[in-house]
C-alpha cells in the first residue's frame, strides 16, 4: 500500500485528485528536484571526498521519509511489545539512527551484501524483510523471517547476514563476505557495520590488516552512537576519530543524522570499492534515543534533557522534513499522509504477529545441520549417563 501511494503521490498529475485526504491545491508548484548543502566530510587519507552539495528528487524525498517513518514506528512497536512481555530476551532499538541505514541503503544495490551487529531491526526491514516478518521475529512466532528462532538479534534475510549477538565478530565474517565477493570475481560490494563499542576489538584491527591486504570491496562502517552499552565513546577510546582507525585504510567521517550526506557519502565509498580501491572506512555519527538495549533506561550515563536536545535540533526524519517541505520537495499534508498510512502498516503488522503461531516441538531440531530435522543431535537430545562408566549416550526416544 505504502509504495504505491508514494509512486502515486510523485505523479504531478495526481495531486488534485483527491484520493488522499488534506492532499490539496496548494501541491501545484512543488519541485521535482532540490539541492542541499551538508555538514563538511572529514577524510583520512584521501585528497578529496563526496560531495557537501546534494541533490535529492521528489520521489526519494517522499521515499526516504517513509522509510525513516517505517523504522521509527516499528521500533516504538518493538517498545511496546518489550514492555508487555512479548518479546523476550534483549532488544537493542534502532530509534534515532534511522537516517544510517536509509541512507546507505539507497546508495547501494540490492545484490551487494550487508553484515550488522545485533541492532539490526531497521536494517532487516530494509533489505526486503516485511513488518510482520521483522515483529513475529521479535515475539518468537512463526511468521518471523527466521520462523521465530532468532529473536531480536538474529534476523537475516537474502543479502543480508544479520543480526550478530557477539560484540564485533561480524567485522571479520564481513571480511569473508568481501572476500568471497572478490574471490568469484564479482562487482558487489560488502557493507559491514559495527558500533563505536566494537571499535576497540582486536579482531577489528585484524580484519583491517587482511582487508587492505586483499584490497577486499567492503565499507566498514563505524555507526558511533555515543555510547558503547553505558559507556561514552570519550571514556572507552584514546582516540575518538573512528574514520581514522584504518591506518592504512581511507576513512570518511559523515553527519549520521543526515540521510542525504549519509546517502553521498555511501556512493563515494561504494565507487571506490567496486573499482578496486577498498576497503574503506566510514564512521557515521549518529545518536541512540533508547538505552543500550530494553533493559538499560540509559538515563544513568546521560540526562534526559541531552536526550530532548538532540531530539530537538538533531533528528533525522524532523530535520529532513524541515528540508524538503522549505525546499518545495513535499507539502506537510503529504508527509501526514505517509504517517497515517505507516502507523495503519504497523497496527496491521503487530496484529498479524500476535496472531501468529509458535513453531511445533517438532522443529525443535531443525536448521541445525543440512537435513532440515534431526532426531539425534547432541545438545538438543536427552542424555542419560551409564552407571559405571562417565559416557553419555542418547535415550531411546522411539
Amino acid at each position: 500500500m505504502l509504495n504505491k501511494t508514494l509512486k502515486y503521490l510523485c505523479k504531478p498529475s495526481n495531486f488534485y485528485r483527491g484520493s488522499f485526504p488534506g492532499l490539496m491545491a496548494r501541491c501545484h508548484g512543488t519541485v521535482t528536484e532540490a539541492t542541499f548543502q551538508t555538514k563538511p566530510y572529514k577524510l583520512h587519507k584521501l585528497e578529496t571526498g563526496p560531495n557537501t552539495d546534494v541533490t535529492c528528487t521528489r520521489e526519494d524525498a517522499l521515499k526516504f521519509y517513509w522509510e525513516m517513518m517505517t523504522i521509527r514506528r516499528m521500533e516504538a512497536a518493538a517498545n511496546s511489545l518489550y514492555k508487555e512481555k512479548a518479546v523476550r530476551g534483549f532488544c537493542h532499538l534502532y530509534s534515532g539512527q534511522e537516517a544510517c541505514a536509509v541512507g546507505m541503503e539507497a546508495a547501494i544495490r540490492k545484490t551487494d551484501k550487508v553484515i550488522t551487529a545485533y541492532r539490526a531491526h531497521g536494517w532487516t526491514w530494509i533489505r526486503g524483510v516485511s513488518m510482520e516478518g521483522v515483529l513475529a521475529e521479535l515475539i518468537g512466532r512463526e511468521k518471523g523471517c527466521a520462523r521465530g528462532k532468532g529473536g531480536s538479534m538474529h534476523m537475516y534475510s537474502e543479502n543480508f547476514y544479520g543480526g550478530n549477538g557477539i560484540v564485533g565478530a561480524q567485522v571479520p565474517l564481513g571480511a569473508g563476505i568481501g572476500f568471497a565477493l572478490k574471490y568469484q570475481g564479482k562487482d558487489d560490494i560488502c557493507v559491514t557495520l559495527y558500533g563505536d563499542g566494537a571499535a576497540n576489538q582486536g579482531q577489528v584491527f585484524e580484519t583491517f590488516n587482511m582487508a587492505k591486504l586483499w584490497t577486499l570491496p567492503i565499507i566498514f562502517v563505524c555507526e558511533n552512537n555515543g555510547f558503547g552499552m553505558g559507556t561514552s565513546s570519550d571514556r572507552a577510546s584514546a582516540s575518538t576519530d573512528y574514520y581514522t582507525r584504518g591506518d592504512f585504510i581511507p576513512g570518511i567521517w559523515v553527519d549520521g543524522m543526515d540521510v542525504l550526506a549519509v546517502r553521498e557519502a555511501t556512493k563515494f565509498a561504494a565507487d571506490m570499492c567496486r573499482a578496486g580501491k577498498g576497503p574503506v572506512v566510514m564512521e557515521s555519527a549518529t545518536y541512540r534515543y533508547h538505552g543500550h538495549s530494553m533493559s538499560d533506561p540509559g538515563t544513568s550515563y546521560r540526562t534526559r534533557e541531552e536526550i530532548q536536545e538532540v531530539r530537538h535540533t538533531r533528528d533525522p526524519i524532523t530535520s529532513f522534513k524541515d528540508k524538503i517541505i522549505t525546499s518545495g520537495l513535499a507539502t506537510n499534508d503529504e508527509l501526514k499522509e505517509i504517517e497515517k498510512n505507516v502507523k495503519k502498516e504497523i497496527d496491521k503488522a503487530v496484529e498479524v504477529a500476535k496472531s501468529s503461531k509458535e513453531i511445533p516441538l517438532e522443529e525443535l531440531c531443525a536448521d541445525v545441520y543440512v537435513e532440515p530435522i534431526n532426531d539425534n543431535i547432541r545438545g538438543t537430545t536427552p542424555f542419560a549417563v551409564h552407571k559405571h562408566r562417565r559416557i553419555a549416550t542418547p535415550l531411546n526416544l522411539h
